[in-house]
């Protein structure tokens, strides 16, 4: 029952996420006479037939920015969470057995030349 909705709601999230310039263009377009009268920078210049296109181009820089900065900031937190800083100590509850103590055999070489791998000879 409350599956349903959450899906919806985070598939909305992840689409809004990477569609912020959609919105920022969606948003001129449904105000873009009130835009071209009170925020144009070019408003008093009506020869430059601007049409608030300045400001559009202001909020998509603004909205790429934020984009790379938050991009920035989560590689940022997946390296700290990558990084270990404190030595980790397992406790197992299993008793250590003692270990016996394996003899050792001293290592020699072969005596005689002959024992070595040669590679065939050619007759």
């Amino acid at each position: 029952m409350l599956l349903k909705p959450l899906s919806i709601l985070l598939l909305f999230s992840l689409l809004t996420a990477n569609c912020s310039n959609l919105f920022v263009y969606l948003g001129f377009e449904a105000n873009q006479n009130y835009i071209a009268k009170e925020l144009c920078i070019n408003r008093d210049k009506p020869q430059l037939h601007c049409n608030g296109k300045c400001y559009l181009m202001k909020k998509l820089k603004q909205a790429q920015e934020k984009e790379q900065k938050q991009e920035r900031q989560s590689q940022k937190v997946q390296l700290q969470d990558a990084l270990v800083t404190q030595k980790l100590v397992c406790i197992s509850p299993v008793k250590q057995l003692r270990s016996s103590r394996a003899a050792e055999i001293p290592f020699a070489l072969p005596r005689h030349s002959s024992a070595i791998f040669h590679p065939p000879q050619e007759n």
